[in-house]
């Protein structure tokens, strides 16, 4: 079976519900149970997966001895890419429980592993993406991983840059390793992401200027970035010709009694915007 592409599908209630795999191998972007989930022959939002739990919240693992401080638990009458049923990590949930039923808000995916697990929470809460991170860190840090989820998790604070040609500048950062989340082309507005920071660029139409746009936009100011692996991304941009303009350097910060140690790099963008990536 090729588990690049895969239905899995469990029965409830004496129906069957089909949950749809697609590999970005394919070219598909993976769709998993936030909004493929096919019940009587309708798309419906996944909001009732039912997940029994064999590995409670406080229990041991059986080989590596770690503690799970979440519940963990699996679909039953699935087939993941291992063979096995789907994993899911249950969030939200402070106490040990044998089974669950709440909505998938992400899966992970594991670049190094045939074992994908899903995210579920109960109906009224989300977490962001650092916050599953976190909360999957002591078995996930084990694997090479993205978090994917269907639906755009905005930041509370967006910087929205005017620029002076959107197609220049779209390159330009795609080429930093940011994806479009959507664009709007009639605007010449487009959402940017990397990892957990997000951007928006348009180009200037002469709204809501307070002066006059002259290179470097943005002066006065720098974006601050957090990366997960700032190095590998520092040498990743070198070997695509990126200019610097600071190139990695560690530097030490004070917060409150504290030494921070910030390794960091600035570029600016085509407009003259400094971005700052730092870990």
């Amino acid at each position: 079976m090729d588990f690049g592409r895969y239905i899995l599908k469990y029965k409830k209630n004496k129906n069957v519900k089909y949950i749809i795999f697609k590999s970005r191998r394919e070219g598909y972007d993976i769709r998993t149970l936030i909004d493929c989930c096919k019940f009587k022959n309708e798309i419906t939002p996944a909001t009732d997966i039912n997940i029994i739990i064999d590995r409670k919240m406080g229990s041991t693992h059986p080989k590596h001895g770690f503690i799970y401080p979440v519940n963990y638990g699996y679909v039953p009458n699935t087939i993941s890419g291992d063979g096995e049923e789907l994993d899911c990590y249950v969030l939200g949930i402070f106490e040990a429980v044998n089974e669950f039923e709440g909505k998938c808000i992400a899966i992970i995916h594991r670049l190094n592993d045939n074992d994908d697990k899903l995210i579920v929470v109960p109906e009224n809460r989300d977490f962001s993406n650092k916050e599953i991170e976190a909360l999957t860190e002591f078995q996930e840090r084990f694997f090479k991983h993205e978090i994917i989820r269907e639906d755009t998790v905005f930041n509370s604070l967006i910087p929205e840059l005017s620029v002076s040609n959107i197609d220049i500048s779209k390159m330009f950062y795609l080429k930093l390793g940011f994806k479009i989340k959507y664009e709007r082309k009639e605007d010449k507005f487009c959402f940017l992401q990397l990892e957990e920071n997000q951007i928006m660029i348009e180009e200037d139409n002469n709204n809501w200027n307070t002066g006059k746009l002259e290179y470097p936009y943005g002066r006065g100011i720098n974006i601050s970035m957090t990366i997960s692996d700032v190095e590998k991304m520092y040498n990743k941009l070198k070997e695509k010709d990126i200019k610097f303009f600071l190139d990695l350097e560690v530097h030490e910060y004070r917060v409150n009694d504290k030494i921070s140690l910030d390794k960091e790099f600035l570029v600016q963008d085509p407009d003259g915007y400094l971005l700052r990536f730092n870990n």
